[in-house]
């Protein structure tokens, strides 16, 4: 088998190359080529895997022209320039490298917050064109004052770790911050309108999304008390730069700095010249240690995936390690077995899919075994474009309900996996296992108990269970010379439904299917692919 190819577009550093290599992978490293469209869309369509910094635009025309491409690795943490709708469609799985320059964006963060507290930058200037106005730039201390945290991650949570220690009172607003977690890093969680009232000091360190632009804007001003101080850090569009120009012309905002603005690169911004204002050119992960990190960050998470299937730090897809990898192929394997089969069994819309999970495939995780069952049911009625990676996230848009359970083990098998699709007419279950062989075992359709191994080509067949069948069945297939590979029958109870699952060699045709539903006890047929 084929090395996986990787494609660096941006500039990285040598490790980073080497890391690459060393794993087995095929590298081509051209790190101007972020800049160049037209070039990268024809080198594309020959790689597995593309890895960036900020030049390179991951767009849908460049993801429409890379058929192999499995995986996009962002040096950094900021995945702007990744259509991540469109690869999400593609089943092209994005990773980001969240925690390789948190420590420099954060003590970034609090550079800035120091020389906007002493007005540092402006004295620079001032002392250097030969003035001594020592009495001029009367600053405020850091200490005791209240630093507000507006949005508490891995970088925010950093940030507030080095306020607690310069003494300041840290309170906290983020809506996925636990009052356990804040605890453990010393900050009180706040709502928002209560950190804008209260803060001294105003630190963004959160992503840029609808909910959060313009956060910090009119409103927010009118509500921080005078003399607040803005720190954005994060993301450009987060603070509303007119209403930060009024505010800081009026004198109620006494100073802000930014490293991120609504348009990048600011070579001309409405805000320069504004009083007390200091900006820096993104530089929150430019150091030397950071820009490494990321680097090797990426290059090993991409390795892992295209070699062991492992996924760290995906904003599209849940996280899989290494070690869990080969656990979870076998149950993803049957997830999409019993997906498919369900999927080809229902005709009518879709309401929900439920799936259950029982012993020891409970303790695992099972959200990547729930994406590619969730998948393989849509598929059949959505067509190829349905993929792991955006199977829920296009479920949950048709307003398909995506369910799951897990428990201890109930019954004979170690594991037991069940998929039920909802319609608004029925809910059809079917339930499977993974043996010792490593390999799926359908155990239960319709709740009714039946063994077996799906096969490329299979005929479902549900009947009347009555004397006959068996034999007239057989007959046709021998009359229409359809060899049948294995047979498995299976019944509700005696005299009521019965099921019959044919394995064949090869599909058989429309006519001998129109036959086999032609007769006398059969409710109902289908052929089945996997």
């Amino acid at each position: 088998m084929p090395a996986p190819k990787v494609l660096i577009s941006d500039e990285l550093s040598d490790a980073a190359v080497a890391i690459f290599k060393t794993n087995g992978i095929d590298v081509t490293f051209e790190p101007k080529l972020g800049k160049d469209k037209e070039r990268l869309e024809q080198l594309i369509p020959g790689f597995d895997g593309l890895a960036i910094r900020s030049a390179t635009k991951v767009t849908e025309k460049l993801l429409k022209a890379a058929p192999r491409l499995r995986v996009v690795g962002r040096a950094g943490i900021g995945v702007d320039n990744v259509d991540i709708k469109a690869a999400t469609a593609k089943g092209v799985i994005v990773m980001n490298t969240p925690f390789g320059n948190s420590i420099t964006t954060a003590e970034h963060a609090i550079s800035m917050m120091m020389a906007l507290a002493r007005q540092i930058p402006e004295a620079d200037r001032s002392t250097q064109a030969g003035k001594w106005e020592k009495s001029r730039f009367m600053g405020v201390e850091l200490f005791g004052k209240t630093l507000g945290v507006v949005g508490c991650g891995n970088i925010g949570s950093i940030v507030a770790d080095r306020g607690v220690g310069l003494k300041m009172k840290v309170i906290a607003y983020d809506p996925f911050l636990s009052e356990e977690r804040a605890m453990e890093i010393g900050v009180e969680k706040v709502e928002l309108v209560d950190l804008l009232a209260r803060a001294d000091f105003v630190t963004l360190h959160t992503p840029l999304t609808d909910r959060t632009r313009g956060i910090i804007g009119a409103a927010a001003f009118a509500r921080m008390k005078k003399g607040v101080r803005i720190v954005n850090c994060a993301r450009g569009g987060l603070v509303d730069e007119k209403a930060l120009l009024d505010a800081l012309r009026s004198g109620h905002v006494a100073g802000a700095a930014l490293d991120v603005f609504e348009e990048e690169p600011a070579t001309a911004n409405p805000l320069f010249g504004a009083p007390n204002l200091i900006c820096t050119p993104h530089l929150g992960a430019a150091t030397s240690e950071a820009q490494e990190n990321v680097a090797l960050q990426v290059a090993e998470q991409m390795s892992a995936y295209l070699l062991k299937g492992a996924i760290t730090n995906a904003v599209n897809f849940p996280s899989i390690t290494a070690e869990e990898a080969p656990r979870l192929r076998p149950f993803v394997k049957l997830a999409e077995q019993l997906g498919s089969f369900a999927g080809q069994l229902t005709e009518t819309t879709i309401k929900g899919i439920r799936i259950e999970y029982s012993g020891a495939v409970a303790d695992l995780n099972v959200k990547p075994i729930t994406a590619a069952a969730v998948a393989s049911v849509l598929k059949w009625h959505m067509g190829d474009g349905v993929n792991m990676v955006s199977a829920v996230s296009l479920a949950e848009q048709r307003g398909v309900k995506i369910e799951t359970t897990t428990r201890g083990q109930d019954g004979t098998y170690e594991s037991y996996v069940k998929l039920t699709v909802k319609t608004a007419e029925y809910d059809r279950s079917v339930g499977g296992t993974v043996f010792s062989d490593g390999r799926p075992r359908f155990i239960q359709v319709r709740d009714i108990d039946m063994e077996f191994e799906v096969t490329p080509y299979m005929l479902f067949v549900r009947n009347a269970d009555k004397p006959g069948f068996i034999g007239r069945f057989g007959s046709l297939m021998g009359e229409a010379e359809v060899n049948i590979a294995t047979l498995n029958l299976g019944r509700d109870r005696p005299g009521g439904d019965a099921i019959c699952l044919v394995a064949l060699d090869a599909p058989i045709t429309d006519a001998v299917l129109e036959k086999v539903k032609a007769l006398p006890m059969v409710i109902r047929a289908n052929r089945l692919q996997f």
